[in-house]
């Protein structure tokens, strides 16, 4: 059957999303978890939003790439991502590291982690593959940069973030010329090419490449017999196109999805602690940057059953309050008070206790009167009766783990070692 002309190129694309990453800054968030299944959001993991934008665009055959502590990552894609079907022409594979290539190597760079897996996603014989990066929070229609692909004949075309220089010497850097083609790609440079007409701005990689799935694996298997390469996308692919074939910018503004109340073109790196908490505590203002209201470009997740949020007790300085903040299901404050801060799923906040600027995850307790401030509080945390935790920074780098910025991370070991 030929397919019409009008036809959307993300049916003809595959999504493979990079979710092996340490996420090393985020402490002890990710001691048992890779960073892209860190929750976020109140009811999401960090890679849902790359595996939602890909199915609202369209893209309807999916791969994952785990490696990294990766059990909570793989259960959470097996129940929140596996209604795609094989009869409907769909897919969702998750490809742990698993020395496809050599009994001793596992994934050495992003590049490896995608050539690794070739055969697999050849056997779907897609036109088009977008490569992505699983730890980011944003929105964007990846048919949009598809498009651009096809317009342009690139070879590779790179989604890019306008940013700052100062913030630039933390990403890959794109010099373009005045039609958006790369000519030159450094890896966190210390004086970064600015935007031309624009010496104060920058183009950085957002890590989302597309090629056409020919060109690629030709690219990876040339890329897998160099010994001197280090096999990944940013310091060596990308770098070799630029030089030997067409590379193509394509600004992150163009395919930003946007509802109604969202401003601004929203992207984070929730890749530390005190980032992570300003993100998820934004999301507790009256009109937030990123808008996890929008219907029209929903995140899609696995959805726990749960009861709804329960408050209770109605007298002075005992009542089930929360204000400017989100509460999840299966949560009860029980004569508690809560504001500005968000509880994942089947939190109890107990009576008298008091919990501001906070971000707990699920199936914590939190006994009475309890005082929390600028605190996560991880998975399954039993905070103690009358435990106060945010207002003396000096006590409380001595018993958890204290960010640059005065967020802290509470962990049930370092509950533990305080009896």
């Amino acid at each position: 059957m030929k397919i019409a002309a009008h036809a959307p190129l993300a049916r003809q694309a595959l999504a493979y999303v990079l979710a092996g990453g340490r996420g090393s800054r985020l402490m002890e968030l990710t001691d048992r978890r890779a960073k892209p299944a860190v929750y976020f959001g109140g009811k999401s993991r960090i890679i849902d939003f790359a595996l939602s934008n890909a199915l609202n665009s369209g893209v309807r055959r999916i791969c994952v790439a785990t490696q990294y502590k990766a059990h909570s990552l793989i259960r959470h894609l097996q129940r929140g991502w596996t209604f795609l079907r094989p009869e409907r022409n769909e897919s969702f594979d998750v490809l742990p590291a698993s020395q496809r290539v050599s009994e001793d190597k596992w994934y050495v760079g992003t590049a490896d982690a995608v050539f690794q897996n070739a055969d697999i996603v050849e056997d779907y014989a897609p036109q088009y593959i977008i490569i992505l990066a699983g730890d980011h929070v944003y929105k964007m229609d990846y048919e949009l940069m598809l498009q651009q692909h096809v317009d342009q004949h690139a070879d590779v075309t790179v989604g890019c973030l306008e940013v700052s220089r100062e913030e630039a010497t933390g990403f890959g850097v794109m010099g373009i010329d005045e039609t958006d083609r790369i000519v030159t790609f450094v890896e966190k440079p210390k004086n970064p090419p600015p935007i031309p007409g624009k010496p104060d701005r920058c183009l950085a990689s957002m890590g989302i490449y597309v090629f056409e799935t020919k060109f690629l694996f030709d690219l990876l298997r040339a890329d897998a017999e160099d010994i001197n390469s280090s096999h990944d996308f940013g310091k060596d692919l990308i770098p070799y196109v630029v030089t030997n074939g067409k590379a193509v910018a394509h600004r992150f503004s163009d395919s930003c999805v946007r509802s109604e109340n969202e401003t601004r073109a929203y992207w984070r790196d929730v890749g530390t602690l005190d980032a992570y908490w300003a993100a998820n505590i934004d999301l507790t203002e009256i009109t937030p940057e990123l808008d996890l209201f929008d219907r029209n470009w929903p995140i899609w997740t696995y959805n726990e059953l749960t009861p709804p949020a329960k408050f209770v007790h109605d007298v002075e300085g005992r009542r089930g309050q929360a204000i400017s903040s989100l509460v999840s299901g299966g949560c009860i404050l029980s004569g508690a008070s809560l504001r500005r801060s968000l509880l994942f799923n089947n939190v109890r906040v107990n009576s008298f206790a008091q919990v501001h600027f906070s971000v707990v995850l699920p199936d914590v307790d939190i006994g009475r009167s309890a005082r929390l401030k600028n605190v996560i509080v991880d998975r399954g945390v039993r905070i103690p009766e009358g435990m106060v935790i945010g207002e003396d920074p000096e006590l409380d780098a001595t018993r958890f783990r204290r960010s640059e910025q005065g967020i802290c991370l509470v962990t049930q070991p370092m509950i533990d070692r305080l009896s």
